[in-house]
């Protein structure tokens, strides 16, 4: 290239804005968020060939949403106030009851893909549409860590959320759930709602990023129920900017649009409605508008200092006015009791149905640490450096970053709301470290003198090694740490991409490990069910597989995730729990025999080499795991039980300790005769047998032989599986049908 063409490419350059820099920084962005995008794709590799599929349990019931969406039009659940009958017989779900956002988004583009020609299965679609609105956040904290501290800023944020295990986990492929527009919104809202702040902007272009805000703030309500979280964090930003004497007309303006338009546009979307308008979170941000309007007030009018003060009395008074009457009427606790078990986690434990679900509990500070890593250092440098720069949009991270922590360590579900509140500290951190080592570089000799030289070229050199060390300190973040999941070696995967790199669940049969192949256990069974039974059919299985079986399998379940009827969950606690008689005495009083014809168990066997041979022994992960949940949760309805005849004398428990007891010697649960006469014992016991007995005698089982009275076994997916000769976890997932005409003849000659 010629001179003159150099020339000319630069001078193009100049008039679209590009430089050196500029490219660089693209260059970077575009890199980072390759990466992101890959490390979420990374579990395809267990779903080629064949179908993809979605992971977890809760992204099922999002995809029968959306299916119907597709199928009948957007607002067809709402409008049709269509009940699902083969979830929560026999009364079905209510699937109005529903948030639209993620199913509406994800069956809008389905439909425009489709029309422009893209030939792809919508389970298919849904999978991958986590991994792209996942990657698309990372975009959006980019602009946000540039608002607040440059392009280094921007980038370092979207790295650190790209790659945050938390988000990365509710984002990879198949996480079709709530924390994908959840957290889009989110950072939709915060990007809009600062830029609208800037007061050295136009009025016009405050007010276009005002609107801005508020439609993401009406899509994060319609998207995530943890949508108040951000309502009352701007509610508090702006009060405290009112207590700091920060307030300008401008604030007013903002603030009344944002939430006034925000507000107005949820309160439209089917299932949200005005009640939520009138709900208990909402006061504070009215509140706010309401002190808002006392501090125009005052800014142009004066007033005397006792007259400020009586304001002030005037509207505690009214607060508490307000107040008293909705309290005495229980309003507030019943409107806020989901709220208060966030904000004070030890009330969570007495609930035993919530303490069972994983997600809600109190995560330990090791895990904490697990999750935010060596860059926890960088975070606690952020907090320092932002509070020595108090600007709005600094007070505001400054307090994103700290409810967030709280409410992340409430609820280990809430860490990802924390993750980007973590990512923008921590980049805030890294750069304020390393500004003045970077400045000591620039830095030109003007000094003509040897000794000044000489000094010059040490605090260069000096600057060079902070620089080193502290990216030293970071690389563990993103290189190092080899985990493990559920006892099984990954292979040393760097921790930042463990969470990406396990397979969906179903195609891991249900278990956290990351198999070399595809596990096909669940996806077997899910494929005799819905071949060999018909939809009417009621399966009983635990609460987990519920969307399982009714999305996948095609056929009618007791509960499921949506744990909207915590009776019911008590009732198929007690079914495990039970002798045979009283299980089936339970299930013919409360639900009939017409249809509930089969029950279902869900096990783990490890096999493991002995000087006698190979044994099958429970490893904790499937029912022979969860079992003591079921006994606590039917515990906690013991009175009930009992007065409806289900519990009875020398077959009651309140928790675990009536069916056995920990061996302090080999760390086992010892089984009592209660224990032996459980339902889920028996079953559990005769899949395992089951899968003895094909294995040629080569493995033998470690639990008591049973026999079953009114239970007969119709299919045991894994219990061919063939094992390593060092050992293996073998997935069983057995399917019985319950033989009624036995009972009943039972029952008629006594």
């Amino acid at each position: 290239m010629s001179n003159d063409q150099t020339r000319n490419v630069k001078s193009f350059g100049k008039r679209l804005g590009i430089n050196r820099s500029s490219v660089l920084v693209i260059s970077a962005l575009i890199l980072i968020l390759l990466v992101a995008f890959t490390v979420r794709i990374l579990p395809m590799r267990w779903e080629i060939p064949g179908q993809i599929h979605l992971n977890e349990y809760d992204p099922y019931y999002q995809y029968s949403i959306t299916d119907y969406m597709v199928k009948n039009g957007l607002f067809s659940p709402y409008t049709d106030h269509w009940i699902n009958y083969q979830q929560w017989y026999p009364n079905g779900l209510d699937m109005s009851q529903s948030l639209p956002a993620l199913p509406m988004t994800g069956a809008v583009l389905y439909q425009a893909v489709s029309f422009l020609g893209v030939n792809v299965d919508l389970m298919t679609f849904c999978a991958m549409l986590a991994v792209v609105l996942g990657t698309l956040c990372c975009l959006l904290i980019y602009f946000i860590g540039k608002d607040l501290g440059g392009h280094a800023v921007g980038l370092f944020a979207a790295l650190f959320l790209a790659l945050a295990p938390s988000f990365l986990q509710r984002s990879s492929l198949g996480f079709f759930d709530t924390e994908i527009p959840g957290i889009l919104g989110l950072l939709l809202f915060i990007l809009m709602f600062l830029r609208s702040m800037n007061t050295k902007q136009s009025l016009y272009k405050s007010l276009i990023y005002s609107v801005g805000a508020a439609l993401a703030l009406a899509y994060f309500i319609a998207g995530w129920g943890a949508a108040y979280y951000i309502l009352d964090l701007a509610a508090l930003f702006v009060f405290i900017l009112v207590v700091l004497k920060r307030y300008d007309r401008r604030l007013l303006i903002n603030y009344g649009v944002t939430m006034g338009l925000g507000l107005l546009i949820a309160a439209q979307v089917p299932y949200i409605g005005f009640s939520y308008l009138t709900s208990v979170p909402i006061l504070p941000v009215a509140g706010v508008f309401v002190v808002l309007l006392v501090a125009e007030f005052l800014q142009h009018y004066t007033v005397s200092a006792k007259n400020k003060m009586y304001i002030v009395i005037g509207m505690v008074a009214a607060v508490v006015v307000a107040l008293v009457p909705l309290a005495y009427s229980g309003y507030l606790s019943s409107t806020a009791g989901k709220f208060v078990n966030v904000l004070l986690p030890t009330l969570r434990g007495n609930n035993a149905l919530i303490a069972s679900v994983a997600e809600h509990r109190v995560p330990a500070w090791g895990n904490i640490y697990v999750e935010l890593g060596i860059a926890i250092l960088f975070f606690i440098t952020g907090l320092y450096f932002t509070l020595k720069n108090p600007t709005n949009r600094n007070i505001f991270l400054i307090l994103f970053g700290a409810t967030g922590l709280y409410f992340g360590v409430s609820m280990a579900r809430l860490l990802a709301i924390f993750a980007p509140a973590f990512a923008l500290l921590a980049a805030i951190g890294i750069i304020s470290m390393l500004k003045p080592f970077m400045s000591m570089l620039k830095e030109t000799p003007n000094a003509t003198t040897k000794a000044k030289r000489k000094l010059l070229r040490v605090s260069k050199e000096y600057s060079i090694i902070g620089i080193v060390l502290i990216f030293v300190i970071l690389m563990p973040q993103f290189v190092f740490n080899p985990i493990q999941k559920g006892g099984i070696e990954t292979g040393g995967i760097p921790r930042q991409y463990a969470s990406g790199y396990m397979p969906t669940s179903i195609s891991a049969a249900g278990l956290p490990v990351v198999p070399p192949n595809q596990m096909p256990q669940w996806l077997n069974m899910l494929n005799y069910t819905s071949t060999h039974l018909h939809t009417t059919d009621v399966v009983i299985a635990w609460w987990d597989y519920g969307y399982w079986l009714s999305v996948m399998g095609n056929v009618t379940t007791l509960a499921d995730n949506a744990t909207v009827d915590a009776e019911q969950i008590e009732n198929l606690a007690a079914m495990y729990m039970s002798t045979e008689e009283d299980a089936l005495n339970l299930i013919s009083t409360t639900y009939g025999q017409k249809n509930v014809q089969y029950i279902l168990v869900f096990a783990a066997e490890f096999v493991f080499p002995t000087e006698d041979g190979y044994y099958a022994y429970p490893y904790g992960l499937g029912d022979e795991g969860k079992w003591m949940q079921m006994a606590r949760i039917s515990g906690s309805a013991n009175e009930r039980l009992t007065k409806a005849g289900f519990m009875h004398s020398g077959n009651t428990w309140t928790n675990e300790t009536a069916f056995g007891s920990s061996d302090q010697e080999s760390g086992g649960w010892q089984w009592s005769e209660q224990g032996i006469n459980t339902v889920v014992y028996k079953l559990l016991s005769n899949a395992e047998y089951d899968f003895v007995s094909k294995t040629n005698g080569i493995v033998n089982a470690t639990s008591m032989p049973v026999e079953l009275q009114y239970f007969k076994l119709v299919y045991n997916s894994g219990a061919e599986t063939n094992f390593g000769r060092s050992g293996d976890l073998v997935p069983l997932v057995a399917l019985y049908k319950i033989d009624w005409a036995a009972y009943n003849a039972a029952h008629q000659k006594r």
